[in-house]
């Protein structure tokens, strides 16, 4: 696959100035997760957290595969592969890698912390109604920062 920076833990990719990973859109990319953690509460907003979390992906995506048609002819003249062909490996690595460290993963992870902690309040007896509603949510919430950059790492380990 292409090497691709990957940089969603807060920190500056290498190279050159990037919207999607540079700056406050790569939050966009963890809106799945923020959904995830509302999934009980409101329902409906699952599936739009979902399309502006994979609309980041494919955005992301593109903007990797324009990068290198963008490229020089001279930079390009070492290289055996087109540039066609490049850009098409780096947008696919991209999407790829987005899809799996952005959206797939955390979204199972968060849903499964928050099912947890809700199957946790529902066995414990005296806990007000506000707590028990919304201590789920607030564990979902709370996990995201945790386990963005381990599950960042783990998909940089397997691609």
């Amino acid at each position: 696959m292409a090497s691709t920076s990957h940089a969603h833990d807060g920190t500056k990719s290498d190279g050159p100035y990037n919207i999607f990973r540079d700056s406050p859109l790569r939050y966009c990319g963890y809106a799945n997760e923020v959904g995830e953690s509302f999934r009980y509460q409101y329902p409906r907003c699952v599936v739009p957290t979902y399309l502006i979390a994979f609309g980041y992906c494919f955005a992301d995506a593109a903007s990797s595969s324009y990068e290198v048609m963008s490229e020089d002819n001279e930079k390009t003249v070492k290289e055996t592969r087109s540039k066609e062909v490049r850009a098409a490996i780096a947008g696919c690595d991209t999407l790829l890698w987005q899809g799996l460290a952005s959206v797939a993963i955390p979204g199972a992870v968060i849903n499964s912390i928050v099912r947890g902690a809700r199957i946790a309040v529902a066995r414990t007896v005296g806990l007000p109604l506000l707590v028990a509603k919304w201590l789920p949510t607030a564990a979902g919430l709370g996990s995201v920062p945790v386990i963005i950059k381990p599950i960042d790492d783990f998909v940089d380990f397997v691609l």
